[in-house]
């Protein structure tokens, strides 16, 4: 059985990147008063937990009509990254849920493992927030990860500054 680390609850969490536009390397950062972990993730898992976390928690106000509405605020410079940046592990897997007696979010992120390892083997970090917490959060990775390469306006792909190759300037779709 792989390990289970619990942050319950969080004093802080974050997404962040580091690095230029196209070599950025993104994490996720939970803290509590005895520790902070650090894990790497794609820009793609970024964007994906921000939008997903959006709608889960507008249906949490749906399904729990008397829950307080979630604020969102936050000041840039608390919500960066703090040093040393050792991540635990590359997260393969994100999942959510929600524990109604203490209404917080969880957010659940396994290890990336080799095809041929065991999944029960995978160490697994279990971020436990307020529901406002995990919603700046999401608000945050969202932006970070938009603060990225811009897109070219013909085939929608990053552009690179050293320059781009356009697949439909070329004549070809793919």
């Amino acid at each position: 059985m792989g390990q289970i680390i619990e942050l319950n609850p969080v004093t802080r969490i974050t997404t962040g990147a580091v690095g230029k536009p196209g070599q950025r390397v993104f994490y996720i950062q939970g803290q509590t008063k005895m520790q902070t972990v650090s894990l790497v993730c794609e820009k793609q898992q970024v964007q994906s937990l921000g939008v997903g976390i959006e709608e889960f928690v507008r249906e949490l106000q749906k399904r729990f009509p008397h829950l307080l509405t979630p604020t969102v605020s936050y000041i840039e410079a608390d919500m960066e990254l703090h040093e040393p940046l050792e991540p635990l592990f590359r997260v393969g897997q994100l999942g959510l849920g929600y524990d109604e007696d203490t209404d917080r979010v969880i957010i659940v992120a396994q290890e990336a493992q080799a095809e041929e390892a065991n999944p029960d083997d995978a160490t697994t970090v279990r971020f436990w927030g307020s529901r406002s917490q995990i919603l700046t959060m999401a608000q945050w990775g969202l932006n970070v990860a938009d603060k990225g390469r811009p897109l070219c306006g013909n085939c929608l792909q990053p552009m690179d500054p050293e320059g781009h190759f356009c697949p439909r300037r070329n004549g070809h779709k793919y």
